[in-house]
């Protein structure tokens, strides 16, 4: 069975994400910071489901999950999932101090790269998948968001570069646009965000660009609807997946 590690898989889109991949037979490795979070999480998602408590910007977690995932025996798909916001409520970026934009960068930036350097030789075996979130705030200027852009444009940048460097993999860049998530609540305190959709609007769209695996590059949810090959793309198409999801997207529901 093909099997994938999923950070920040707890809640929100790492979650829905997870049980949406059990569901069609894989097996999944997750992790999160907060252990009650995460024993909730492994009840929704069963048996197929390894649960690793701790912050990826750790190094020694970051170990633990490659411990897990080397007993599963392989790697098919990694999705950097896992992130950062820094303080609540956004400071302008010449109020941002400069120890919290260091430690988004280690969350954001530095932590999925470190990731998918421990994770290589298992994702070249089997010609897998690196799955990067991103976001709008990423390549666009919004008040507030320049040191959480700023790390994730970052961490686009290195996604598009391994692109190339990793044309036997595919590698994308994932910008889901607005989720109605905690951490899209706590950008904006006492705000309503209810008109925002649910992270599982998203997921059709993110199963295809496993499934289908377009050209490395940046892709939008809504991009995907259109066809696999609408994005920025950095390299030559990528392979077919190692291993096919047993059943098909349905047609995303998501917008940005």
């Amino acid at each position: 069975m093909p099997v994938a590690l999923i950070t920040g898989g707890s809640a929100g889109l790492g979650l829905v994400l997870a049980e949406a991949l059990t569901e069609r037979n894989w097996d999944v490795v997750v992790d999160a910071r907060g252990e009650r979070a995460l024993r909730a999480a492994a009840v929704v998602l069963g048996p197929r489901a390894v649960t690793v408590t701790g912050d990826v910007a750790d190094p020694a977690h970051r170990q633990d999950l490659l411990a897990a995932v080397s007993r599963a025996g392989r790697l098919d798909l990694l999705v950097n999932n896992a992130g950062a916001l820094g303080p609540s409520p956004l400071p302008a970026l010449a109020d941002t101090a400069l120890p919290e934009l260091e430690q988004l960068y280690r969350v954001n930036t530095l932590a999925p790269l470190a990731l998918i350097q421990l994770a290589l030789p298992l994702l070249r075996a089997g010609a897998g998948t690196i799955v990067n979130l991103s976001s709008d705030a990423a390549v666009e200027a919004y008040p507030g968001w320049g040191a959480y852009g700023s790390s994730k444009a970052a961490l686009d940048q290195l996604t598009a570069v391994l692109g190339v460097e990793l044309p036997e993999l595919g590698v994308y860049s994932f910008d889901p646009g607005d989720m109605r998530t905690a951490m899209h609540q706590r950008a904006f305190p006492g705000e309503d965000i209810s008109d925002r959709p649910e992270p599982g609007g998203v997921v059709p769209a993110l199963l295809r660009l496993i499934t289908e695996r377009p050209p490395s590059g940046r892709y939008r949810a809504t991009d995907l609807p259109l066809s696999p090959a609408i994005g920025t793309s950095t390299a030559a198409p990528a392979p077919a997946p190692a291993a096919d999801l047993t059943q098909p997207p349905t047609a995303v529901t998501a917008t940005s």
